[in-house]
């Protein structure tokens, strides 16, 4: 499929993007490669595809959680630049 300069001026347009000549040259090229490729896909035979949404099996492989001890607030606070009752003390970030 053949994609024209006007169309990639468009799409740059609304993508607000300034294209040099040899760039629109390049994008009409690419573009037009990308839906050769997709054309070729629409001649697949899908019919008896299930649609999915991955096309792996998606498992969850996080870790149970198991509760552990804490560090204590001494060690914690050796890396704090400011402390105040064994808490972090920021900066105000409200007014």
């Amino acid at each position: 499929m053949s994609i024209s300069i006007q169309d990639v001026e468009h799409v740059a347009k609304l993508a607000r993007l300034e294209l040099t000549e040899e760039e629109k040259a390049k994008y009409a090229e690419q573009l037009g490669a990308i839906l050769d490729y997709a054309q070729k896909l629409n001649e697949l035979d899908t019919e008896n595809v299930p649609p999915t949404s991955h096309v792996l099996p998606v498992a969850n492989v996080m870790r149970d959680d198991e509760p552990r001890p804490s560090w204590p607030i001494e060690k914690v606070m050796l890396n704090a630049p400011d402390e105040e009752d064994g808490q972090f003390r920021v900066p105000a970030v409200l007014e």
